[in-house]
């Protein structure tokens, strides 16, 4: 029955609120501002670099640990199992609109990322804090809203996204050592306990050290795989293509099933429009709001473009999925057949770093708006416990149970983050042309909330904030 209640709200967000919403947001917003995730590619690796605006910088996250906070959570579970997920239930299709999604996605990343900015305040320990939930409040007007938010991404990836990486972890190490579930869970579990005890820039720390090198790792490999398969790799890129517009229908179920797994898969990989990024983007000290929406607008291109194409090529590559096997298992006996019996243990071994990164991230995430709705040392002290025991929880769950549960909190989320930025978005937009005319005249753009006419309740960005912050 509660299954049956889940698939149900599923069906209803995937099927037609949240396709409309993001595609059709997210194409409104990459014309509106100009084609801004295309245009600025240079500069968003130019700025990834960036060292913290105040001289303080030691003590706050740099444009680059925000950047990884955010990626730890994008780069994990999606790229490796979610995407064996989207071509066994969607067919090879799913990858295009995948690819749709990241696009035009990329556009709802800017505005959102570059309102977290605009309206992060401090969070008492010498850093700042914000997201959706901050500018719910301070921008529309609407606490409730922003409440309604916090309690479902604190659902969503505190505890619902946790579960998925312990599955995908579990299930890894079962398939290539034939490790117990529940203990690997519990031994997860005491792991992640030191992490999250330690604050968000231990996590930013982690963050930096461990997605960087297992990203690589992961991309070389693809390429390896890529390059020994080079005379196959148009038909592949051309079944891609054709399945997405139901003509190849062989593989998967049609143009339905290919846009819903696609759209559906490349959210939960991306977060472009979900609202997650955004509070990590808000923990940046950076000198204007829009540099940190470029830097989180090419999360969206690395997660999807390039880590989650790599998996796709990998399992095509190997040929048609079969035996009823998915997720992450899928993933390892597509990896086995191009280069050995030992792709299964790599497998494992990088899931479980990829999915690491994303349970410290997730649980910032969690942590940072249970602080929205009311600062509580108990709350958060349980709410540690919960994630803790989701870890234990999703370690020995059936995998539909997880990530039906996962969709569902996804989707209500994402409906609630994007009707805010269909509301606010064009103060996002303002803020961008702030930046660029500032970059086109020589400066090293430098925001104050008095270049946006009728701008307010932005406490970062006042005029004698910043003063104040170029001399701390």
């Amino acid at each position: 029955m509660f299954n049956d209640l889940i698939d149900w709200g599923n069906t209803l967000l995937w099927s037609y609120v949240l396709i409309a919403l993001l595609i059709g947001l997210g194409i409104y917003f990459t014309f509106t501002t100009n084609f801004v995730q295309i245009k600025n590619v240079i500069e968003m690796f130019r700025l990834i670099k960036e060292s913290p605006s105040s001289t303080k910088g030691n003590k706050r996250v740099s444009s680059f640990g925000a950047f990884c906070i955010s990626a730890a959570t994008r780069i994990g579970t999606g790229n490796l199992a979610g995407v064996a997920i989207a071509i066994t239930l969607g067919g090879p299709g799913a990858i295009f609109w995948m690819w749709i999604v990241a696009i035009f996605g990329a556009a709802l990343s800017f505005i959102e990322s570059t309102l977290a900015q605009v309206y992060k305040i401090k969070d008492g320990k010498g850093g700042f804090k914000g997201g959706p939930a901050y500018y719910m409040e301070k921008a529309i007007g609407k606490r409730w809203m922003g409440v309604l938010f916090a309690v479902l991404i604190t659902f969503c990836f505190g505890l619902a996204f946790t579960s998925v990486q312990a599955n995908t972890i579990t299930a890894a190490f079962e398939e290539a050592f034939g490790i117990n579930r529940l203990l690997l869970g519990i031994v997860l579990a005491v792991i992640v306990a030191f992490v999250v005890f330690g604050g968000v820039r231990r996590i930013a720390k982690v963050s930096q050290i461990v997605v960087p090198v297992m990203a690589i790792f992961y991309i070389l490999l693809a390429t390896y795989v890529a390059v020994i398969n080079i005379g196959e790799l148009p038909g592949v890129i051309g079944l891609i293509v054709s399945s997405a517009f139901g003509l190849e229908q062989a593989i998967g179920g049609g143009i339905g099933a290919a846009i819903m797994n696609g759209v559906k898969r490349g959210l939960f990989s991306n977060e472009a429009g979900m609202g997650s990024a955004p509070v990590a983007a808000a923990t940046a000290d950076v000198s204007h709001p829009a540099k940190q929406g470029f830097i989180q607008t090419l999360g969206v291109f690395v997660d999807t473009l390039v880590i989650c194409t790599a998996t796709a090529f990998i399992i095509l590559l190997a040929g048609v999925p079969g035996d009823g096997m998915g997720g992450i298992q899928l993933t390892q006996a597509a990896l086995s057949s191009h280069v050995g019996p030992w792709a299964s243990i790599f497998i494992a071994v990088a899931i479980l770093l990829f999915c690491f990164s994303s349970i410290i991230g997730n649980y910032y995430y969690g942590e940072s708006n249970i602080e929205f709705i009311k600062e509580n040392k108990l709350a958060i002290f349980v709410f540690r416990l919960a994630v803790l025991g989701m870890i234990v929880f999703g370690s020995v769950a059936s995998l539909d149970m997880v990530w039906n549960l996962a969709d569902l909190f996804m989707g209500l989320m994402a409906v609630t983050n994007l009707i805010a930025l269909a509301l606010i978005g064009k103060i996002a937009i303002a803020v961008l042309k702030d930046y660029l005319k500032q970059k086109n005249a020589g400066k090293d753009p430098v925001f104050y909330a008095s270049n946006i006419e009728g701008l307010q309740n932005t406490e970062c960005w006042e005029d004698e904030q910043k003063e104040l912050r170029k001399d701390a």
